[in-house]
């Protein structure tokens, strides 16, 4: 019964992911004034590297709008593995978890961690945080954002060196 109620809430999430894009890129109908839907296969996403020095094998692909300009949704590929130290992010952002387990620590507190179906609004601003991907497999999520994607390193004071 679990396994049958997270495969529901699995095809509702892409279901739902599938309406957001086709409601923020549809095209009205020539002559009609009724909307088109603009489908976009997962063969024809134009993946990138989102940062290949600081963020290395971290995939970007935009579905709307553009994640270094402003408002933008996307899907992000984290590495089986690949761990992100405390940091924060301007702009809230949606997140929905397409596959893989993604976990996050916020600061002071325990980590949680979402798997495939699953939903995060992350607040931007001063939430410090931690990102990883679990071990077993790649991440694959969605994220919607009203502000351009940044990550912003939290720099610790490192205690002085006795003398």
């Amino acid at each position: 019964m679990r396994m049958k109620a997270r495969n529901v809430l699995v095809f509702v999430s892409s279901f739902a992911l599938a309406m957001a894009v086709l409601a923020q890129a549809a095209k009205t109908v020539e002559g009609t004034g009724a909307m088109a839907p603009l489908p976009m296969p997962a063969a024809d996403l134009k993946w990138t590297d989102l940062d290949p020095t600081g963020a290395p094998g971290v995939k970007v692909a935009d579905l709307w709008g553009d994640h270094q300009k402003g408002a933008f949704g996307a899907l992000f590929k984290l590495p089986a593995g690949f761990a992100v130290p405390l940091h924060t992010h301007t702009h809230d952002m949606k997140l929905v978890i397409v596959s893989g387990t993604y976990i996050q620590g916020p600061e002071g507190k325990p980590e949680f961690r979402l798997g495939p179906g699953s939903y995060l609004m992350q607040p931007g601003g001063n939430y410090r945080h931690t990102t990883s991907c679990d071990k077993a497999s790649e991440c694959l999520f969605f994220v919607e954002s009203n502000g351009a994607f940044d990550l912003q390193p939290v720099v610790t004071e490192k205690p002085a060196t006795p003398k």
